[in-house]
């Protein structure tokens, strides 16, 4: 995985189908989120997000890639990588709970921008003018949806803004951590890290009767 980078450097437009599909995914996650957190609490809605997907890498990817799916080099901030991606995970669902979802992700995705900008002292990258004007004009568009005098949940606002600040983390160590670790052995630490941190609460979040019908469809979907 060493030379991962390296060999992604000369391929940008699969590097974009790949950025713009994992886009899509996302909109189609945030749109399940915020129907789910409807009916059910953001808890239990997460936990379920990471259960499945657990389960779902384990059955999968285990025969294929045995004790390489938990092999790690530097396994502390891979787990930190992944403490991210859950509490992004969990401000996401709240903020949803308080706020549409085109506002809610206008906001998060702050953090692109945000890893634009670190990625030049971190990482040692270069950002064309093409790219500070894309940002700026980002950013602007974030400032215009988040006006506190819009209307906003300012609760809502706070979540999706803290999102968008633990999302920079995650990035930012994905790409660090790119260099040495495998893509799937921090898919399975970010699936585990999150099924241990939600799945230890469902004692609590779940109650009442067990999901059934389009819920559970859109819990396992997830």
């Amino acid at each position: 995985m060493s030379d991962a980078p390296a060999h992604a450097a000369h391929r940008p437009m699969l590097g974009i189908i790949l950025i713009v599909g994992a886009v899509a995914t996302f909109a189609c996650l945030d749109a399940m989120t915020k129907h789910l957190a409807s009916a059910w609490n953001v808890p239990l809605v997460v936990a379920m997000r990471y259960i499945v997907n657990l389960l779902a890498l384990t059955a999968i990817y285990t025969p294929q890639h045995g004790a390489d799916l938990i092999r790690t080099n530097r396994t502390g901030l891979v787990l930190v990588r992944a403490i991210c991606l859950s509490a992004a995970s969990l401000f996401a669902g709240l903020a949803l709970t308080r706020m549409p979802v085109a506002e809610t992700i206008s906001i998060i995705f702050l953090a692109p921008f945000a890893v634009m900008v670190l990625a030049i002292p971190l990482l040692g990258e270069k950002v064309t003018p093409a790219g500070w004007l894309t940002a700026i004009a980002g950013f602007a568009g974030v400032l215009m949806v988040a006006n506190p005098g819009n209307g906003l949940d300012p609760f809502g606002v706070f979540f999706a803004a803290s999102c968008a600040v633990v999302t920079v983390g995650y990035y930012m160590l994905s790409r660090f951590l790119a260099k040495t670790e495998s893509t799937m052995a921090m898919l399975f630490h970010t699936a585990l890290v999150g099924t241990v941190l939600f799945g230890s609460y469902l004692p609590w979040s779940l109650q009442g009767p067990m999901p059934q019908g389009l819920d559970l469809f859109l819990f396992v979907l997830m």
